[in-house]
């Protein structure tokens, strides 16, 4: 079998999951994104929303103006980081042959959120947001901060990378960047006051619901390239799923394929956290969930399937913490998507033995 991947991934007696399952996935995420924009103070209708959005009239000229100035760029960051994120999770738990693995597993994250603390620990004015109080400047300082902070991590991750080559020595690397992080923000925050607390606490937490049009022209082409490029690498991946050796017998260059999926996760990673906060569990669950739904490890479905399932837990998890009826303030995102990514890390802790990685021709 010269040239040629051993066959199958899509076996004929399962064919059928991938249009059924895509087809759940995408009515899913119309359905997430269009109770996302009709959620808040003033509620609108689903079919008044889609309406809006397909330049109908609204019943009240009001609405309009809250579906597309204030409720439409975070739907559009629900799914645009949801599928981005779920999307590097696959690519990263492949890379690394580590079922645990996800975007932020560089310490791509704690960098950030080092770099937005020392902004918004150090900046007078507080408020109900995660940068309340701060003006145009301000926010964008501390998203400039968080993606200096996440780079600067990346590029001590990959200095250690390029000397030492093991991925798995890379995973470690990272998680101990991740902790020196951690750490000193731990040391900011022991000496701050407790009113710059809160913007930090919230800035960690995750959340869609403040992003503002400026901020998505940011955040969502980041994103987009990270989705739109993931199919490319499909057949790399699926390669890898037999090993590095096999596929550098295959005419695939490794390392740039390891450097290149670092370097486009980690930034996507690194954006994120700096517009939206931590958003957790998405990269890590969505890909085990779409492997299970469609019995398969192949990236030419797992891939778009990810996107799609990634995008749907945001929209659903940020429609949930925002009308949980429990508080008159919004739950954190990361408070939901950790009821879903818990459990799913459980499963493929008590079923990694049993599963078998299948390839693709």
């Amino acid at each position: 079998m010269h040239g040629q991947v051993p066959r199958t991934i899509v076996e004929k007696q399962t064919a059928w999951r991938v249009p059924v399952v895509f087809g759940l996935l995408v009515v899913v995420v119309v359905l997430g994104f269009l109770l996302l924009i009709g959620q808040g103070s003033v509620a609108i209708p689903i079919d008044e929303v889609a309406s809006i959005l397909l330049g109908g009239e609204p019943a009240r000229a009001v609405h309009e103006t809250i579906v597309f100035d204030a409720r439409l760029p975070k739907a559009l960051t629900a799914v645009a980081a949801g599928a981005a994120l779920a999307v590097g999770g696959a690519q990263m738990q492949t890379l690394f042959r580590n079922p645990l693995a996800d975007p932020f597993v560089l310490g791509v994250s704690s960098g950030a959120t080092l770099g937005a603390a020392v902004v918004i620990l150090g900046t007078a004015g507080s408020g109900a947001g995660w940068l309340g109080g701060l003006d145009a400047i301000g926010r964008f300082g501390v998203a400039g901060a968080a993606v200096f902070g996440a780079a600067a991590t990346l590029l001590l991750a990959l200095l250690f990378a390029r000397r030492v080559g093991s991925p798995v020595t890379v995973l470690i690397v990272g998680v101990m960047f991740g902790y020196l992080a951690g750490a000193m923000v731990d040391v900011l925050t022991y000496y701050a006051d407790p009113e710059r607390l809160r913007g930090l606490a919230q800035f960690s937490r995750g959340t869609v619901r403040d992003v503002t049009w400026d901020e998505l022209r940011i955040v969502g082409p980041v994103c987009f390239v990270v989705t739109l490029a993931a199919p490319f690498m499909a057949k790399p991946l699926n390669l890898l799923l037999l090993g590095e050796r096999y596929a550098s017998t295959m005419g695939i260059e490794v390392r740039r394929v390891q450097f290149l999926t670092l370097i486009s996760v980690a930034v996507l990673a690194g954006v994120t956290t700096a517009f939206c906060g931590g958003i957790g569990f998405v990269g890590l669950a969505a890909p085990h969930l779409v492997r299970g739904l469609l019995k398969t490890s192949d990236h030419r479905v797992v891939l778009p399937a990810a996107a799609l399932l990634g995008a749907a837990i945001v929209l659903v998890a940020e429609y949930l913490a925002g009308g949980n009826g429990l508080t008159d303030t919004a739950l954190p995102l990361n408070s939901i998507t950790a009821f879903i990514g818990a459990p799913v890390v459980l499963w493929v802790l008590l079923r990694r033995r049993q599963e078998t990685a299948q390839v693709p021709t």
